[in-house]
This record gives structure tokens, C-alpha cells and sequence, in this order.
């Protein structure tokens, strides 16, 4: 039987400890996305998952209900206190709040030298609660994504921030070309929000673009998918593989991810974590239905 590729040996000068892999992201109380997500992902991916903890959500699969930041000075602390003594092979970012922890987050990577960084600029939940104050945009612009090695806006969040409108694969072409610009090394927008049999990511190195594709998958369970496409590449990263080939492996873990997802919760449900260990088609997951609009 062939080996599955996308769950790594160990690889690198790790010694005698797994790689380690540091999230620094919002909590997510329903287990399917924010530093939930990105820990049980490490994890299946045979990383030590570190976490600095940037706000606390009360939601579920129905919505977010309520939301709080935490005082950057703590976020900061926990930046130093991970990285003076366990430190990260790579390292991740998601729901930062607002300007006041963006910028926080971002000196902590530049004083604690933190890389690879990938930053997935979260906006907005799933059901479309604000994550990221609108004035922090500018802060994450300045701040954060010049420190990226790898940015991974979806549709909606690569709009905001290019101020273009995307529908197309040239429009998502000019939106990674426009977001390199602004410092990241590599940058993935997402296609998950069109339409089409596949959902194909656009990415762009500063000279080359490639694309991700994968069949699009009719399904709600698609909760977290930012968080945990992220959090693969950070794992992927973290052991040590090359960008491009980490983004590859991380698009085909999110769609098994999205393939497996059983049925919890009422509304837009999680995805499956944990399909790598072992169990590949559980009871009611979306691969059963037919495929459609759905996808990363």
C-alpha cells in the first residue's frame, strides 16, 4: 500500500521531539475553528502544537454570540513566555480582534524572530460576525503581513484588502499579484466562494503562479476550513517542507477534512480534524453527498 503523503514522518534535525508548531489565534468555544481547529490539526500532523491566545468567542455552529479581546501586554507575554523556552518551527495567526493585538502580534515576531509565520487574515466568522475591527485592517496591511511567509485570504478577505472585486481566475490573479506587494513571501487567495466543480486556490511566489485544485464538495460542514488550511501549512511547514509543497498538502488535508465532516451542531457544522487517524468516511459525512457549491 502506498504511503499517504499528506501526514509527514518526522523530518528534519528534530532529535528526539516532534517539530513544533505555535498558534496564535482566537478561541472558537464550538471546537470548529480558531486555536481548537489548529491544535487538534497539528496534532494528526505530528507537530507539538504551542498557543497564544488572542480573544475568547462564545459560539457554535449556529453563529458567533458573543466575543472579547484580550489586553495585547497578555498576548505579547504569552508570545514570550512559548518561544523563550519551547519555541516554534513555524508558527500561525488567525482572529486577532483589532489594531491594538495586531500590533502587539507583530512585535512579538519581529523581537522573538518568529519563521515561518503564515497569517490568515480572519475577518469574519462563517455566519458573518465581524472577527477583525475595521480599523485594524490598516494595522495588519503595515504591521503583520510584511512578516509573512505565506498569507492565505480567502475571496472576501482578499477584497478588502486589495479593494478589487474578484470573480474570476485572472481577477484572483491580479489580488495575489497585489497582496505580494504588501510584503508577504507567498500568497494563496482562496476559492472556496465561487462556483464550479473545483475549488481552485491561486498562489503567487513573486514570480510564478500555481493553483490548488480539488473537486468542490456540496456540504455546511465547511466551519473552520480557513483556520484548519492554515494550520496545515504551518504544520507542513513546520517539518520542514518546502512552501509550495506544504500549500499542496494542506489543500488536499482541508478537502478530506471537508469529505469526512460528520454532522454536529445545527448549522454550519465543523470539519473532520482527524480523518488522518484512521477512520475515513464516518457516519453521515458530507463525501456521501452530492458535490456542489462547498469548499475551502
Amino acid at each position: 500500500m502506498a504511503k499517504d503523503v499528506s501526514v509527514p514522518a518526522f523530518v528534519g534535525p528534530f532529535g528526539d521531539r516532534p517539530p513544533i508548531a505555535l498558534t496564535i489565534a482566537g478561541s472558537d468555544s464550538g471546537g470548529g475553528a480558531g486555536i481548537q481547529a489548529d491544535l487538534k490539526t497539528f496534532t494528526v500532523l505530528g507537530c507539538f502544537g504551542t498557543s497564544v491566545l488572542t480573544a475568547i468567542t462564545a459560539q457554535n455552529t449556529l453563529g458567533v454570540q458573543a466575543a472579547e479581546a484580550l489586553e495585547p501586554s497578555l498576548v505579547l507575554q504569552q508570545m514570550r513566555s512559548v518561544m523563550s523556552d519551547i519555541g516554534a518551527d513555524a508558527a500561525k495567526t488567525g482572529m486577532l480582534a483589532n489594531a491594538a493585538v495586531v500590533e502587539a502580534v507583530a512585535q512579538g515576531v519581529r523581537e522573538l524572530g518568529i519563521r515561518p509565520l503564515v497569517i490568515d487574515p480572519v475577518m469574519m466568522a462563517k455566519g458573518g460576525e465581524p472577527l477583525l475591527a475595521p480599523e485594524a485592517r490598516t494595522a495588519l496591511v503595515e504591521e503583520l503581513l510584511p512578516l509573512a511567509t505565506v498569507i492565505t485570504p480567502n475571496i472576501p478577505e482578499a477584497e478588502a484588502l486589495t479593494g478589487l472585486r474578484i470573480g474570476s481566475l485572472d481577477e484572483m490573479r491580479e489580488a495575489v499579484r497585489r497582496l505580494h506587494g504588501l510584503g508577504p513571501a507567498w500568497v494563496v487567495v482562496k476559492g472556496g466562494h465561487r462556483t464550479g466543480p473545483e475549488a481552485v486556490d491561486v498562489v503567487f511566489d513573486g514570480t510564478r503562479f500555481h493553483e490548488l485544485r480539488a473537486p468542490r464538495i456540496d456540504s455546511d460542514r465547511t466551519h473552520g476550513t480557513g483556520c484548519t488550511f492554515s494550520s496545515a501549512i504551518t504544520a507542513y511547514l513546520a517539518h520542514g517542507l518546502p512552501v509550495l509543497d506544504a500549500l499542496r498538502r494542506a489543500k488536499t488535508f482541508v478537502t478530506r477534512a471537508i469529505e469526512t465532516a460528520p454532522r454536529i451542531g445545527g448549522g454550519h457544522g465543523p470539519t473532520n480534524h482527524l480523518w488522518p487517524m484512521g477512520t475515513t468516511r464516518l457516519p453521515g459525512s458530507a463525501v456521501e453527498a452530492k458535490r456542489g457549491p462547498a469548499g475551502a
